[in-house]
């Protein structure tokens, strides 16, 4: 009897030592000794977490990142470090720092030390203007907290920090302040990581990169540089492509001289202009973004968003449409939320999610009119006719407020991310396409019965908080939960979302030049989930009907 006590006494401190056994302990970089902590997940596995870790010195102001000079020492890579200097969400103070290109990874072990491991890595959205690879924490775990994605997909999960707002992505559009600091970083990221990761237990030939919005975006124009080549072999775009009309700055110059007035720096003289931004305080500059959300903006939400990435004839050196040839080698998995667009709808036209007051015709056309200004009166004409054909005699309130959230997550989601998956499948030399629709249902408390998946809403889903915080998550958002993950982990690991090492409940058909699936993705993922030419009716208005439009010359402009 004492021998079966003593058993039962040891037997509990023998798996807990064996679960918390197996980790890397201080590991070597290129910059110095790291050494991260372990987190237990399940009997026999832990996530260790390296916190904090530079992948660049700290950046001069628009010059692109240098090599980190390294450190003495081991690194106690235990802590986040600040995020880019940005402002608050409600822009009227800044954080963070100009200190801050720094990595955080994240690597699951079982009963041993893991290697050769999928790798990876995350690039957050927010504009172009806010975020960090911490973001948003969440009854102590931040959003981005890899532990639950590393664990159930046996993958290694690297969240990075890069520069945002105008320290990011202010430019001239030419040699004085090309731009594109932001995706300097990124790609410097990408690149510390592919020389490194080996140390960590990862395959420095099998990187994924993903993103969410301004993240997914960032995502698509990291594949369509000529600076990838061979870094790595897989692309995520969640909600957001380099040909989304939100990411692309069009006339830089005419920003910069808001900007520099803002400061007090004179815009007469262009040299003298960037000499004395060149001098201007970082958190002067960092406020200057002339970014409000007033409760009746002038025009869409669209137009306030100009602080984007810019065609600099170097990182990324001609329209975004024209450099897919350089995408061909890469594996790419694609997608946006049912209801992308609602957030914007909401500021453009408020009246959609007030239960009490109609959405009148005259908005709807407004809003077509401040979305199409390139096309002029026949542009508003020409889509009021295609989004109010289903309307009838007499359409209800809620579809003519449905249809104005379907419009903006068309213009500014769903079509740019079809015709970027197309580009892609057409261009692809052996590499893989796909194609999905996310549409379970907000959690947002407040909104109307018809709104579904709100922008960013499939992220918590995607970083397993369902497992980590059960409180508030009911069982369908655990098996949504665990279908996300096992999907875009089965495709860093293989490039086929279906293959790997986690089973799916449905085979997810891959989008080629002349068979355009995708798989519809919720609680409830079957057979009947696959379906064929999203949206096409509208893919095909925008680039064919609308695009053929005349364009109307700027002072001609409503």
């Amino acid at each position: 009897m004492y021998s079966v006590k003593l058993l039962l006494l040891v037997l509990p401190s023998i798996f807990l030592n064996s679960s918390s056994a197996a980790k890397l302990g201080v590991v070597q970089t290129e910059g110095g000794k790291v050494e991260g902590k372990s987190h237990r997940m399940g009997l026999f596995q832990t996530v260790e977490v390296f916190k904090g870790i530079p992948f660049a010195d700290i950046p001069g102001k628009w010059e692109k990142p240098k090599p980190h000079p390294g450190w003495s020492g081991t690194l106690k890579a235990t802590k986040y470090r600040d995020r880019c200097l940005q402002v608050t969400l409600l822009q009227k103070e800044t954080h963070g720092s100009e200190d801050c290109l720094y990595l955080n990874i994240f690597i699951p072990h079982g009963r041993s030390v893991s290697s050769n491991l999928p790798v990876m890595i995350y690039l957050f959205g927010g504009a172009f203007l806010l975020g960090a690879s911490n973001d948003v924490a969440y009854l102590g775990d931040s959003l981005y907290d890899g532990k639950e994605m590393a664990d159930r997909g046996e993958v290694i999960v690297i969240t990075v920090n890069y520069r945002v707002g105008t320290l990011g992505f202010l430019s001239t559009g030419d040699a004085r302040l090309p731009g594109n600091y932001g995706l300097w970083d990124q790609h410097a990221a990408i690149s510390w990581v592919h020389r490194n990761i080996k140390a960590f237990g990862g395959n420095p030939d099998n990187i994924t990169i993903f993103g969410q919005s301004a993240g997914a975006a960032s995502v698509s124009y990291q594949m369509l540089s000529p600076y990838s080549k061979g870094l790595f072999r897989r692309g995520i775009s969640q909600c957001g492509v380099a040909l989304s009309p939100w990411a692309l700055q069009r006339n830089p110059m005419a920003l910069t001289k808001k900007i520099a007035r803002k400061v007090g720096c004179k815009t007469t003289n262009e040299d003298a202009m960037v000499e004395c931004l060149k001098m201007s305080d970082p958190i002067g500059l960092t406020k200057a973004v002339p970014v409000c959300l007033p409760v009746s903006p002038p025009g869409p939400v669209l137009d306030l968003l100009e602080l984007s990435p810019v065609v600099d004839g170097d990182f990324i050196p001609d329209e975004p449409s024209k450099l897919f040839h350089h995408a061909a080698q890469f594996d790419y998995l694609a997608g946006v939320n049912s209801m992308d667009g609602h957030l914007f709808a909401g500021v453009d036209v408020p009246s959609i999610n007030k239960k009490q007051v109609n959405t009148t015709v005259e908005e709807v056309r407004s809003l077509l009119a401040g979305l199409t200004k390139e096309k002029g009166s026949a542009g508003v004409a020409s889509a009021y006719s295609t989004y109010s054909s289903h309307w009838g005699s007499l359409p209800q309130q809620e579809v003519i407020k449905k249809t104005v959230a379907d419009i903006e997550t068309d213009f500014l989601f769903l079509v740019p991310t079809q015709i970027a998956l197309q580009l892609h499948a057409a261009n692809s030399s052996g590499a893989r396409t796909f194609s999905y629709l996310y549409n379970m249902k907000t959690r947002i408390p407040g909104f109307p019965g018809w709104v579904e998946a709100e922008h960013a809403e499939e992220l918590q889903y995607l970083f397993g908080h369902p497992f980590s915080m059960s409180i508030g998550y009911f069982p369908r958002h655990r098996d949504l939960s665990g279908y996300m993950i096992a999907y875009w982990t089965n495709f860093a690991r293989t490039g086929d979302p279906n293959t790997g090492n986690n089973r799916v409940p449905a085979s997810w058909p891959a989008f080629t030049k002349h068979h355009h699936p995708y798989l519809t993705i919720n609680h409830k993922i079957s057979k009947s989930s696959v379906s064929f030419d999203l949206r096409s009716e509208y893919v095909n208005y925008w680039t064919g009907t609308y695009s053929s439009l005349p364009s109307v010359t700027a002072h001609t402009s409503p």
